[in-house]
């Protein structure tokens, strides 16, 4: 799959910016948790709606 099966941009959806797919989450905030360390099962405990996928 493609990223972009996983990430949209909607102009209405948390001000235009990148997002996960059917969520709410910014796709900066999960490059800013990885960025700082941030271990991936933390992360998606973090956002439930998140997968490994």
């Amino acid at each position: 799959m493609a990223w972009r099966d996983f990430i949209t941009v909607d102009p209405n959806v948390c001000h235009g910016k990148a997002c996960i797919k059917g969520t709410r989450i910014m796709v900066s905030v999960i490059l800013d948790n990885l960025a700082a360390g941030v271990p991936v099962d933390e992360i998606l405990q973090s956002y439930p709606s998140l997968s490994t996928e």
